[in-house]
């Protein structure tokens, strides 16, 4: 079966394994199904805008245009740095926007991705930013009312642990197991300054997530979609935004937003 449209980072189902799906052209591909088969992805040279649809000769941050980079609220600074957020003083790109993604409930977690790391993600956003992440076990540590505290609190905690994956080691599933969330869980209130242990919550779920994956590789080699245009290989499963395949390519679907592809399987 072959399928055209423009690439879109994968649908993400909490399951045991997390269930996978790729939106091409309103049909929704359930990718699961196709692993440890032969699966052909090809560019096909036009980029979209993921915002307003335009053509584009280059993306800005995971599919946008320059215009819509500049201007949208979704490439806000605050998207990738929370404790910039200024929605809560009434400053934003689009306020109705922000009472949607910055004016409601946040968390600040720690998860196990290549090795303990923390972060921030919307209430409404767990667990799929986990999965996007490609984590293992996660955590959640504090609750805040926005953006803005849940990145302060980050900020005061990138004192003491990594906020970044390695994404290379994530993707050859090395992890250290031995690594006690509740443990650290404990550690970060004890570290975070004294403002902030309010927001501490008593919770100690544990989140644990699989992927879909029959054989990781031993080491990756991360395929430049305008460079090696056709992608022809056995899919070995997914894990985080990554495909996996045979030979060790990998290729990260969220990067390519807003490319248009072939798909063939």
């Amino acid at each position: 079966m072959k399928i055209q449209g423009s690439l879109l980072k994968m649908i993400t189902i909490y399951s045991t394994p997390v269930d996978y799906y790729l939106e091409l052209e309103n049909e929704k591909i359930h990718l699961n199904n196709l692993i440890g088969k032969q699966l052909k992805l090809s560019y096909l040279g036009a980029i979209n805008c993921i915002k307003c649809g335009r053509k584009t000769t280059k993306s800005f941050h995971q599919g946008y245009c320059y215009p819509c980079y500049m201007t949208a609220p979704e490439t806000s600074e605050c998207v990738l740095k929370p404790e910039l957020c200024r929605a809560h003083e009434g400053i934003s790109r689009d306020m109705e926007w922000s009472k949607e993604h910055c004016l409601q409930d946040h968390f600040v977690y720690l998860a196990l991705t290549s090795g303990l790391k923390v972060g921030v993600t919307r209430k409404s956003q767990i667990p799929t930013r986990w999965i996007d992440q490609g984590a293992i076990q996660a955590i959640k540590i504090a609750q805040t009312p926005n953006r803005f505290l849940a990145g302060q609190i980050e900020v005061d905690l990138k004192k003491y642990f990594d906020d970044k994956t390695n994404w290379r080691n994530m993707l050859v599933n090395k992890t250290d197991r031995e690594i006690n969330l509740l443990d650290q869980k404990k550690k970060a209130y004890e570290l975070v300054q004294k403002r902030f242990k309010q927001y501490f919550i008593e919770s100690n779920d544990i989140t644990e997530i699989q992927y879909p994956v029959i054989e990781f590789p031993e080491k990756v080699n991360s395929i430049d979609l305008e460079k090696t245009i056709v992608i022809n290989n056995i899919l070995k499963g997914i894990k985080g935004q990554y495909l996996l395949f045979s030979e060790g390519q990998v290729i990260n679907i969220r990067k390519y937003n807003g490319y248009k592809i072939e798909l063939e399987y």
